[in-house]
């Protein structure tokens, strides 16, 4: 079997927390984690399983000229990769109260751009236990692309979230 990557930033904040959450949740030996800070599109295409864990990114940040932060660098090189054949999943980290509008859009639209490169979407989640306005991370089907967490109003709830969301990748990840 070979490892999950899991492409996460920034580092040592609370998205690298709830990474390492799930890195233990499946197994530290199944998963090789992968800081997006300094990742290529190369680095990308080393892997089959790939989890993305992202911050807050609203729309304007994403059609940007980008930054020199972590998610700035990296989102160009996610539409340099074809994802035919790639299970992917993302989780993602939002403020439900500060930005209930907007409520984790970046789940979407890294859903989005990555669907259109051929990748097989993993790790929907409900959206009834979530409170929020709106949120661009909602597919057609009524659920959210990937794992919303809210570490700023909600930190009690990410574990159980995390444990029940890599239940649910298990079968489509293999491990």
């Amino acid at each position: 079997m070979s490892k999950i990557a899991i492409f996460f930033g920034p580092l040592k904040g609370a998205v690298n927390r709830v990474a390492d959450k799930v890195k233990n949740e499946i197994g530290e030996d199944k998963v090789e984690m992968v800081p997006v800070r300094n990742a290529t599109a190369a680095d990308l295409e080393k892997y089959d399983k790939i989890i993305f864990g992202i911050s807050t990114v609203g729309s304007e940040t994403w059609h940007a000229t980008y930054s020199n932060v972590d998610w700035g660098k990296f989102l160009p090189e996610i539409s340099k990769t074809n994802y035919e054949g790639k299970t992917v999943a993302i989780f993602g980290l939002g403020d439900h109260i500060t930005y209930a509008r907007t409520f984790v859009d970046h789940i979407g639209l890294l859903a989005r751009d990555l669907k259109k490169n051929g990748a097989t979407l993993s790790g929907k989640v409900p959206t009834d236990a979530y409170e929020f306005e709106d949120s661009k991370a909602i597919d057609d089907d009524g659920k959210f692309m990937g794992l919303p967490v809210d570490e700023d109003f909600e930190p009690e709830l990410t574990d159980e979230r995390v444990k029940k969301w890599v239940e649910q990748l298990r079968s489509d990840f293999g491990f």
